[in-house]
């Protein structure tokens, strides 16, 4: 794992790895499963996030933008990102936080604070109201000219750096599923695929079917509205964002038992047990290849 972030080497640890997982309910289903581990690819920036970033930093940069801001609730892999490339870069970062403010901050919020980032904490309501013009016109009142990552890094430059990882997975796949919270990760893949094979997000969110339309927004923005080979479960939240319950905890024992991988309880637990579950209702045909991508890790120690 590389840990330097300079914009000299972000690229260092790319191609992130294919880890191939063999189990009792992988044999069962008859089959063939494989984690697409963007989890290794930087220390502090997990691969799907470097992907959003990619193209985003690259022009923040060009054009000199002073500062970032972004978006994130308490738990957000992007804010940890960001906080970690904008120090790297030297360029101070500001994170605007769903909900009230933790005392003491939880490991992820620390890490933030730790990596120079500002936060600010705004109530669930004016979160709401995050895209408005209104919103972020008073943003640019309080914190002067910023480059603004939308939530998720959710924008047609992450798309085209999330299309990205479809190349790195060097065997023949018939799904590829990851998780969805905004949508820009699966929109990139399904871009990136280009209709080659099927792709299965499974939501983070409680009530996430309005995420279709995210992706479907996502994937017109870049021209690629006509593609069809996705869908999305909405089943796998395990009551919504950031919460989960006595089986998923089980479920990541488990897995950590098994095969040794520490899971991310907020977004990778979730689909990964959703594929379980796809697997072993017989879902993914007999003789089938999945490539399940780990887009982020646990929280910082």
């Amino acid at each position: 794992m590389t840990s330097g972030l300079g914009p000299g080497n972000w690229n260092a640890a790319f191609p992130t790895p294919l880890h191939h997982i063999v189990d009792d309910t992988t044999r069962a289903a008859d089959v063939q499963l494989y984690l697409k581990r963007d989890d290794l690819a930087l220390a502090d920036v997990p691969g799907n996030k470097y992907r959003k970033l990619k193209y985003n930093m690259s022009a923040a940069m060009s054009a000199d933008y002073p500062k970032l801001l972004t978006f994130g609730g308490a738990y957000s892999n992007l804010l940890r990102a960001v906080a970690a490339i904008g120090q790297a870069a030297d360029l101070p970062t500001i994170g605007i936080v769903r909900g009230e403010e933790h005392h003491p901050p939880n490991r992820s919020l620390q890490f933030c604070l730790d990596h120079g980032m500002e936060l600010a904490y705004i109530t669930r309501e004016k979160y709401r109201q995050k895209t408005s013009p209104e919103f972020l016109a008073g943003l640019a009142d309080t914190y002067g000219e910023f480059y603004l990552l939308p939530e998720g890094a959710s924008n047609t430059l992450a798309v085209r750096g999330c299309a990205e990882l479809v190349d790195e997975i060097d065997i023949h796949c018939d799904y590829i599923t990851c998780a969805v919270g905004t949508g820009a990760t699966m929109a990139g893949i399904v871009y990136g695929l280009d209709g080659k094979a099927q792709v299965v997000g499974f939501s983070s969110l409680k009530g996430g079917s309005f995420l279709a339309d995210d992706v479907r927004g996502l994937l017109a923005a870049v021209g690629k509205e006509h593609l069809s080979n996705w869908w999305i479960e909405t089943d796998f939240h395990f009551g919504g964002y950031a919460t989960r319950k006595p089986e998923l905890n089980e479920f990541m024992d488990w897995f950590e038992a098994t095969h040794h991988i520490t899971l991310d309880w907020v977004y990778e637990a979730k689909m990964l047990f959703g594929v379980y579950a796809l697997m072993a209702a017989g879902t993914f045909p007999s003789s089938s290849t999945v490539a399940a991508v780990i887009a982020g890790g646990p929280e910082p120690d």
